[in-house]
């Protein structure tokens, strides 16, 4: 059989060998800097242990390079030949661009599992972000649980050259096979001299110069495409990345942002972040107190000892809101593998809380706007999502707020968390088909950073808040709660008085017991009406279960009652103190 060979257009063909040489030269130029080898110094073979290390280096980073290069130079070309000639707003597009999607996402998954390192760090930061074709984030999902660990021999060196002593001297004992391994590091059990159980954190040697090697190719990358197809540009995608990458080769800032999480959450009892012993901590190695746990989504664990998965899934989310919402100071890399649950809580159960490297600081503008964005979404406020859309710079693309946060359109008037019905389904996806790459390449350019970092957090807690079998309107009730709360002034109990703080806590659990009423409305009226049918036989599934959230309303409203009866009790009785410490004049 007869098979044509497949050409480059002249335009891709140009690029591509552009590429190739600036691969080589980008991998060449990080050996531009040889040693002066003196074969006869006391440092000769320190020296030529380097030199062989940067020459390693380089040779593989062409390698990397190339097939970098080679995997996009496909895909571009690809999406170029399957697309042409067909109207981008017609179901055979839609169809045509799905599989293309497809097939690149599967070359760039192979790229990833043939370079490793950064690139599965990489195909790991794309598959969370729930902004690209679900045929990316599904296939690229599989890099999660990828990583092959370390030689020992290897991480034995880069841990005296840190610490500056042998294992021995500081260690009871070093267990040499990983407990955990990751892209950049493994995590190793060890047992201090007196006898505490400590994780130690080491990064894999060389990451900095492939890092940047790593870093270069993808952005010239992007440049590239962009140059071949204007309406895709990603080098939003990569600075992102670029900006996360630096922030986790950094065990000391990793050690750091550990610290004050903790701090943020010293007062709640379910959450628990392992103590750092900073004097075993350097910028390449991370020693913490070791905890016992399962992934927070093994729900084989959790049965067996007991946890409701929802339960974990709802204080899960509470946690990561109120990062978000009130503190402005978010872990960056919640996966499964970072959150583990321990069944020591006082309730049963905690959370803890590990790698600390990727954290974003939210810009305290920011972090108020975003509390009004979901304040609004809860509300149903069209008007106020447009006007905070035009302050985070988005413009038009705001009407696609609610679509990306709550899964309903900036039009509906369905209950939260209900899915859109059939007649909204059609209006949206004739709206979407006149939606071109272009517009989705300005709505991302567009966002603020700190948008970007928490589109990314968000996706990865609605894909564990699934696994843990709860529905999507915990999260959003969480949301809609630490926005108000977030919202209101900050105040510090130990210095502040006790009549305001107590003050506040109760003019925010109304406000927030009034959002909880008016969003009960609907699924009361709902669950009244479903009653009647099914009382009238005109309704034969009806189960008690679909009143579940008007339970659970009645339910919180008692214990809002009860607990505002407690504060004034509290209030009343450190007003009368308070009074009673006064001296009057009038008084012998």
């Amino acid at each position: 059989m007869r098979t044509e060979a497949f050409k480059f257009p002249a335009k891709a063909k140009t690029t591509f060998y552009i590429l190739t040489a600036t691969g080589v030269a980008a991998g060449l130029s990080s050996q531009s800097s040889y040693p002066n080898f003196l074969p006869f110094s006391r440092d000769s073979l320190l020296i030529s242990s380097n030199f062989h290390e940067k020459v390693r280096s380089g040779v593989n980073g062409i390698v990397r390079s190339s097939r970098a290069i080679f995997t996009i130079a496909s895909n571009v070309v690809d999406y170029n030949y399957s697309l042409r000639g067909l109207n981008p707003g017609s179901d055979e597009y839609h169809r045509k661009l799905s599989e293309v999607h497809l097939r690149s996402a599967k070359r760039i998954l192979k790229l990833c599992e043939a370079n490793r390192g950064f690139y599965v760090k990489a195909g790991q930061f794309v598959a969370a972000m729930g902004q690209v074709p679900k045929e990316y984030s599904s296939t690229l999902s599989s890099l999660q649980d990828q990583a092959v660990p370390c030689h020992f021999q290897a991480i034995k060196e880069v841990l005296i050259r840190n610490l500056g002593q042998d294992l021995s001297e500081i260690f009871l004992s070093f267990d040499e096979q990983p407990i955990a391994a990751a892209s950049i590091a493994q995590v190793h059990h060890a047992l201090l001299k007196d006898h505490q159980e400590v994780a130690v954190k080491v990064q894999y040697p060389g990451l900095e110069l492939q890092m940047k090697l790593d870093i270069t190719t993808m952005s010239f990358l992007s440049k590239s495409v962009a140059w071949l197809f204007p309406e895709y540009r990603f080098d939003w995608l990569v600075s992102e990345f670029a900006k996360t990458i630096a922030l986790e080769l950094d065990f000391i800032q990793e050690a750091i942002n550990s610290e004050r999480t903790a701090q943020n959450f010293r007062n709640n009892n379910m959450v628990k972040v392992p103590h750092v012993f900073w004097e075993l901590t350097r910028s390449q190695v991370l020693t913490m107190q070791f905890c016992r746990g399962c992934k927070v989504d093994d729900l084989e664990f959790l049965k067996e000892n007991g946890i409701n998965p929802i339960k974990v899934a709802k204080a899960l989310t509470e946690v990561f809101a109120e990062m978000i919402f009130v503190h402005g100071f978010l872990h960056g890399d919640p996966h499964p593998g970072n959150i583990l649950v321990s069944p020591e809580g006082r309730n049963g159960f905690c959370l803890v809380l590990l790698d600390h490297g990727i954290y974003k600081q939210l810009d305290e503008e920011f972090r108020l706007d975003y509390c009004q964005l979901w304040k609004a979404l809860i509300l149903l406020d069209s008007k106020k999502i447009q006007q905070l859309g035009e302050q985070f710079g988005v413009g038009k693309y705001s009407r696609y707020f609610p679509l990306i946060f709550t899964g309903r359109t900036i039009d509906s008037q369905k209950a939260l968390g209900r899915g859109m019905s059939a007649e909204e389904k059609k209006s949206l996806k004739q709206e979407l088909k006149s939606l071109r790459m272009d517009d989705i390449s300005s709505f991302m350019e567009s966002l603020p950073p700190d948008f970007l970092s928490i589109l990314r957090i968000d996706g990865l807690l609605r894909s564990l808040i699934k696994k843990l079998g709860a529905s999507q309107r915990v999260r959003l009730l969480a949301y809609a709660k630490y926005a108000l709360y977030g919202l209101s002034p900050k105040l510090n109990p130990e210095s502040d008085l006790l009549v305001k703080v107590v003050l506040s806590r109760i003019k925010t659990n109304i406000s927030y017991l009034q959002l909880r009423i008016l969003l009960g409305k609907n699924e009361f009226t709902n669950c009244i009406g479903n009653c009647q049918l099914f009382k009238s036989k005109q309704l034969t599934n009806f189960n008690i279960s679909h009143c579940s959230e008007v339970l659970e309303l009645l339910s919180w409203m008692e214990e809002v009652r009860q607990l505002l009866i407690i504060r004034l009790k509290q209030m009343l009785i450190s007003t009368g103190r308070f009074l009673e410490g006064i001296h009057s004049p009038f008084l012998p």
